[in-house]
Order: structure tokens, then C-alpha cells, then sequence
């Protein structure tokens, strides 16, 4: 069933402990570089603001270097929250990437805040965070790179610089119904957060899917799923380094947010029960143990979800356990080597 399957990664660049955001940055472009040599198809990086725990605020800021030191793997955004910004600066931030990197770039977009009430109130420099404009961002985004704006439109004597002739593949990201259905009604590809919004996936895909109309970007639904996925030589150790997501989700959940603990103060953590329910629910639908593990939970869930790729995020406190952990997936996957 998983024969000729894309597998790609998502990076938030976690910051462990006793580490700095610097390095954190580093081991993104280490671990793309693993995962291009590996056979991944795409690398993802991911936009988060205000916390201590992940690195990586601005994936149009680290797009350009991951793209410079790899010569293959598709890299993107996973992505932008375009209510944050204005259109035509995404249009052209991109456009430039995609004329740097022809036929490499992929910009994902989102419309969460990927942060707290009050830091999306100072990056936008509005009260106004609801997100509810989105539909109107992703059209004038459009119409930057393919220069069809309404004749009446007041901004339809404007040119993004370079993008006409110079757009990236566009993908709607979600963990609702809003950007299943949105997603389908463009005929755009879909990437749906199932790493962390399991419980709304059958739904939004089943939404995907009924509401999708071919388009000049895609003839047939698309479905790529977001998976918490961690790998080790056994399910035992796989468990263990897997404690420092436990521990960091739940701090995240009671507001005090830190940067990656590691898994020797995870397992010295004593839980109350209602923590306890917490990380349940947190990880129910996360793939973790040994290669046969893994291999098996995967497969499980494309014959649940008839998704056409899987995109892989791994956050464990060493970054040698990472690259570790992609390795023995695309060891047991049978991914084909650059």
C-alpha cells in the first residue's frame, strides 16, 4: 500500500535544552540536507512567534539557505499565515525564491495565528486577528502571480516584482473544515495538521474532497498529512525520547512554555492524573516505537485516510535522535537515496 509513497518533513526547529535558537536554525539545514540524501520529497519549515521553545518565526527567511544547500528536495512553507501579512509582499518574497530556486518552491498557507492573542496583535498591528479576510488575501495573492485582477479593482495597476511568471506551488494548509473546503473549492493541494488536530481529520478530508474542483494547478484531489512520528531501535527507547514532547506539550498547555527538556527530566516528571489526560490526548494519534512500529502506524493511517503524501515531523530533545529517527523510517519505508 505505502509503494512509491512520498514522504517529506516538517521542521519547527526545536530549541533544546542547554542549546541556543542558533543552533536550532543549524540543525534545520543539517536535517535537510539528511533528508534530501535520504529521499524525502519536500521540506517544510514552520511559523511560530513568541515562544522559547521553536526557532523558526520566518520561513521565507530560511527557505533561501535550506534551498542553497540542497540541490533537489522541494522546500516550503508550512507554513505562512498569510493574515499576519500583506499579499503582494508574500507574492513577492516568493516570487524571488521561486526565480532563486525554479521549480523547488512550495508555499504553504495558513490562516492561524501560530501564537498567543496579544503577539498576533503586534505583528499585524490590528485587533482585528480572526482571520476572516483570508479568502480575500488568498485571491490578491493570486492575482499578483498571475497579473487576473478584476478591471475594477483598485490594485490591479500593481506588479509584484518579479512574480508573473515566477509562482511557487501553492497549497492551502488546516485543521478545520474552512481550509478543506476552501482548498477543494480552488482545486488547490491540501495539507491537513493531523500531527496536531487528529480528531478533525476525517471530516476535513472527507470536506476536501467533496468540494473539490479541477483547477489549472490540479486535476484530482490531493491530501497530504501532517504526522507526530517517532523512530528509534526499539519501542521502548522510541517511548523514552518521546517524553520530552510529553513534558513540553503539557508546560505549553499551562502557559509557561519553555525551551525542550530532555528526556531524563521528562521521565522524572511526576504527571497528575489530570496531566496525565492531558498527554493522552496529545499523542493519541502519534506514531511512535521501533521501525516495524512506525511502518505499521503509517500504513494504518493511509488506509484510513487515502492520503497521496505524509509529512513527517519529529521533535525529540538530541538532534542526533532526529536525524536517527528519520533515517530508520526511510530505512524501513524503503525510500530511494538521493
Amino acid at each position: 500500500m505505502l509503494e512509491g509513497m512520498r514522504l517529506s518533513v516538517l521542521d519547527q526547529s526545536p530549541i533544546p535544552e542547554g542549546s541556543t535558537g542558533s543552533q536550532a536554525l543549524h540543525n534545520t539545514i543539517d536535517l535537510a540536507q539528511l533528508a534530501e540524501s535520504l529521499g524525502y520529497h519536500r521540506y517544510w519549515v514552520a511559523e511560530h512567534h513568541g515562544g522559547p521553545m521553536l526557532a523558526g518565526p520566518s520561513p521565507e527567511a530560511l527557505i533561501g539557505p535550506i534551498a542553497s544547500d540542497t540541490s533537489t528536495i522541494r522546500v516550503g512553507s508550512g507554513g505562512v499565515m498569510l493574515p499576519h501579512y500583506s499579499p503582494f509582499k508574500v507574492a513577492e518574497t516568493f516570487s524571488v525564491l521561486a526565480g532563486l530556486y525554479p521549480g523547488r518552491i512550495d508555499l504553504g498557507l495558513g490562516r492561524a495565528p501560530g501564537t498567543d492573542g496579544i503577539t498576533a496583535v503586534a505583528l499585524r498591528r490590528s485587533r482585528d486577528i480572526s482571520g476572516e479576510d483570508f479568502p480575500r488575501q488568498v485571491a490578491e495573492l493570486f492575482a499578483y502571480f498571475q497579473g487576473d485582477w478584476p478591471d475594477d479593482h483598485p490594485f490591479a495597476k500593481i506588479h509584484a516584482v518579479p512574480a508573473q511568471g515566477y509562482q511557487p506551488a501553492i497549497w492551502l494548509l488546516g485543521s478545520s473544515d474552512f481550509g478543506a473546503v476552501m482548498a477543494g473549492q480552488l482545486g488547490l493541494p491540501y495539507s491537513f495538521a493531523h500531527h496536531f488536530a487528529g480528531d478533525n481529520t476525517v471530516a476535513a478530508i472527507t470536506a476536501y474532497r467533496q468540494h473539490f474542483r479541477p483547477s489549472a494547478a490540479l486535476e484530482r484531489p490531493y491530501l497530504m498529512l501532517g504526522v507526530n512520528v517517532l523512530c528509534a531501535p526499539t519501542d521502548e527507547e522510541a517511548d523514552y525520547l518521546a517524553g520530552s514532547g510529553r513534558l513540553a506539550i503539557l508546560r505549553l498547555r499551562q502557559g509557561r512554555p519553555d525551551v525542550y527538556p530532555t528526556p531524563e527530566e521528562a521521565a522524572e516528571f511526576a504527571y497528575t492524573p489530570m496531566e496525565q489526560e492531558v498527554i493522552r490526548g496529545w499523542t493519541a494519534n502519534h506514531v511512535i516505537g521501533s521501525p516495524a512500529t512506525v511502518r505499521a502506524g503509517l500504513e494504518d493511517l493511509v488506509a484510513r485516510t487515502g492520503a497521496d503524501e505524509l509529512m513527517l515531523t519529529t521533535m525529540v530533545h538530541d538532534h542526533a535522535d532526529r536525524l536517527r529517527s528519520y533515517e530508520l523510517v526511510a530505512e524501513v519505508m524503503e525510500l530511494a537515496a538521493a
